[in-house]
């Protein structure tokens, strides 16, 4: 598809968007003389591909193609970015988010710290698939050295469907970055009006326009009317600047498996994933992080060998606190707290370059 023809598409996308996505984008936020006037923050857009740069086949398909549109196509089809920001774009990869992987969040990583460092950026926004986002978010969150707007956006449906909610998104995500008050709140994920917390947020319906939530905490603040609303004040976890990991000298992290806990679970694929290689096992456990007997025991007896296990749940809400149903401390596990299991597997990763003690660990888990 030319650029032409894909800009046109993405235009009828807009026209149908709700009122109050139309208003913020025809109402920009440099439309004043005087704030026509000020200088434009340098946002870098830095873009890996999803559904938002994805095209849809023939009317009549479900599915549709991810990353098949370059960051350009992207900047050029919203046209009132340049009302709010200076914008550069740069393409890391271009790949459906189920495809994400630790090199190219290492190599992400790393890029963000490289633009950040620079006093020609202020902030930068990355343009990303809906399926790993949070991932993607709370990793960033934890190594990214900057208390810059980093700010991930994506999209539910494609750039060529009818109704595409990426204009939208991404200029709210550049518009929430160009925003003083973005600044040393850690990584934040715009989607749908609605800005959330990299640690917090979930994705939480398989095709929901509205799929992005913080069941915990809720948002942090919103998009409405062309205005930002913030609530909360910064994280209370730490993250960013605030961090102990960093990546610039790592080329892999350890590996960290997930496994499903469930009725009449078998402890066989706990024991062929250290067979294969996992340094540690997180456990999407039954109620409050639990799981067989048969299950505990072996976790036991590995966790005294030096792997590193961590007790999640695979409910959508709710912590899995310390000693609750399990003795962790006379097993030598980690409870997982609010984190999900996507999440507590990243930070049993970063934690892993530094110690397999599980009490340092835990003490990370409260800490992030």
């Amino acid at each position: 598809m030319s650029t032409f023809s894909f800009m046109k598409t993405f235009n009828i996308g807009l026209r149908v968007l709700p009122f109050a996505m139309c208003a913020l984008l025809l109402h920009s936020p440099g439309a004043s003389a005087a704030e026509a006037a000020k200088a434009k923050p340098r946002i870098r857009i830095l873009a890996t591909g999803g559904t938002i740069a994805g095209s849809q086949g023939s009317k009549d398909e479900y599915g549709y193609k991810a990353g098949t549109f370059k960051v350009e196509d992207l900047i050029t089809a919203v046209p009132a970015l340049k009302d709010i920001a200076d914008i550069s774009g740069e393409q890391i990869v271009n790949i459906g988010s189920q495809d994400m992987n630790d090199q190219v969040w290492l190599k992400l990583a790393k890029r963000v710290n490289e633009v950040l460092k620079s006093k020609d950026t202020d902030a930068v926004v990355i343009t990303h698939g809906t399926d790993t986002m949070e991932e993607t978010a709370y990793f960033l969150n934890l190594v990214v050295k900057s208390d810059k707007p980093v700010v991930l956006v994506g999209s539910m449906r494609p750039a060529t469907a009818v109704g595409a909610d990426g204009p939208a998104n991404l200029y709210e995500g550049v518009y929430v970055a160009a925003d003083p008050k973005a600044a040393k709140r850690g990584v934040l994920v715009v989607m749908n009006d609605e800005i959330h917390s990299a640690r917090d947020v979930e994705k939480m319906n398989t095709i929901s326009l509205n799929t992005f939530a913080s069941p915990e905490r809720g948002p942090i603040g919103r998009v409405v009317y062309g205005r930002i609303v913030w609530g909360a004040g910064s994280p209370e976890k730490r993250n960013t600047t605030h961090s102990e990991f960093a990546v610039d000298k790592l080329d892999k992290l350890p590996r960290v498996d997930i496994l499903y806990a469930h009725a009449n679970m078998s402890p066989d694929l706990i024991e062929a994933a250290v067979r294969s290689g996992a340094k540690g096992v997180v456990i999407a456990g039954v109620g409050d992080g639990n799981m067989t007997q048969e299950a505990l025991a072996i976790l036991e007896k590995l966790a005294k060998k030096g792997t590193l296990i961590i007790r999640s749940t695979r409910l959508a809400t709710g912590p899995v606190l310390r000693n609750s149903e399990v003795d962790d401390d006379k097993a030598g596990f980690v409870a997982s707290g609010e984190l999900n299991p996507g999440k507590a597997r990243i930070l049993a990763q970063l934690a892993l370059t530094k110690t397999n003690d599980p009490r340092k660990v835990q003490e990370m888990f409260y800490t992030y």
